[in-house]
């Protein structure tokens, strides 16, 4: 996927994740985009190892891996600031 196509990808599942999960984490939409980036090659990567797939472009397998990531970053990013 191309730069762009990740940052798009990055702010729907960052947004999902935290309509998901909400709380207090601030940060705007910059961390939004960042959570979800992150939250997505995280579940690529995890989901990959065990044999479920990967984020490989827009489409709902790629996107609930992406949102189970940006799901376990967030829990993990809150775990550590509390």
């Amino acid at each position: 996927m191309g730069f762009i196509a990740w940052i798009i990808l990055g702010l729907l599942v960052g947004v999902i994740a935290k309509w998901l999960m909400p709380g207090q984490d601030g940060g705007g939409f910059f961390m939004t985009i960042i959570l979800g980036i992150i939250g997505a090659l995280v579940g690529g990567y995890i989901s990959s190892f065990f044999g479920f797939g990967s984020v490989d472009g827009f489409n709902i397998g790629s996107l609930v891996i992406a949102v189970l990531g940006a799901m376990l970053v967030l829990f993990i990013y809150r775990k550590i600031k509390s």
